[in-house]
């Protein structure tokens, strides 16, 4: 088990050595481009799916877990329906959030794959800058410790003209 998880820890590393590129995209997810059906494809059918509408727009949101989420990952969770200067597509990600197995991810390891975030928050009570927000589009959300990350989640990229705050949890 123990060999299993360093394997995927290094895979992780290398993969995110590659560069800033990668930095809005996990698995071939990437929002704002990726479809439902190239979703499907590379993961297969979600364990859940829910629909919502959100502002009369239809959006649809899909969890996998246990055995279908990716290696080294609890939960994977991808929110379609995207509103584009085109008009809503129902089948683009808008989001997708990823929950790490515990020590997979820690802070040395994001700041070696993504580099230095753009921006530092907190996270109410947090005691240490525990969200990392990338302007590609990434948000990390570590423990209360801010050492080991509990969550990521990749969005379309951001712009940082004034202060914003992080996507809720």
């Amino acid at each position: 088990m123990r060999a299993g998880i360093a394997l995927v820890t290094a895979a992780l590393v290398v993969a995110l050595s590659a560069g800033s590129v990668l930095a809005a995209e996990w698995g071939l997810v990437n929002p704002g481009t990726t479809t439902q059906e190239a979703v499907r494809e590379r993961y297969g059918a979600p364990t859940k799916v829910t629909s919502t509408k959100i502002e009369g727009y239809d959006e649809a949101k899909w969890l996998y877990e246990k055995d279908q989420a990716p290696p080294g990952f609890v939960r994977m969770t991808i929110e379609f329906g995207l509103l584009t200067p085109q008009g809503f597509k129902p089948n683009l990600a808008r989001l997708m959030e990823l929950e790490p197995r515990p020590g997979i991810f820690t802070r040395d390891t994001i700041l070696a794959g993504w580099g230095t975030p753009e921006r530092l928050d907190k996270v109410k009570d947090a005691e240490v800058f525990n969200v990392f927000i990338y302007e590609s589009g990434l948000f990390v959300y570590f423990g209360k410790t801010g050492r080991i990350a509990q969550m990521l989640l990749f969005t379309a990229p951001q712009k940082f003209g004034e202060p914003s705050t992080p996507p809720r949890r």
